[in-house]
């Protein structure tokens, strides 16, 4: 009598959700996918201009990561942590 179903040993614990990544990031992925896509068409067909293409989506690569952990530190700076700064 008056057993609502649950069981009271277990204990709800909330999941933890990946963090979405910042949206200043999915810029130069998004230009890193292209230029990836460019170099790879070049190639084929021959043209020597897909080098640029090549550097370009290691540019844009390196500007994704730096945005991705600048927004981490910036998280957990705010949280409390001790996390260093990037410096821009």
């Amino acid at each position: 009598m008056g057993d609502t179903g649950g069981d009271s040993s277990t204990r709800s614990v909330p999941r933890q959700e990946p963090t979405p990544m910042p949206r200043l990031a999915v810029y130069p992925l998004i230009v890193c996918v292209l230029a990836v896509a460019a170099a790879v068409v070049s190639f084929v067909q021959g043209n020597w201009l897909g080098i640029v293409w090549v550097l370009l989506a290691g540019l844009a690569s390196n500007m994704t990561w730096y945005y991705v952990k600048r927004d981490k530190a910036a998280k957990a700076a705010r949280a409390g942590g001790a996390a260093k700064p990037v410096r821009g």
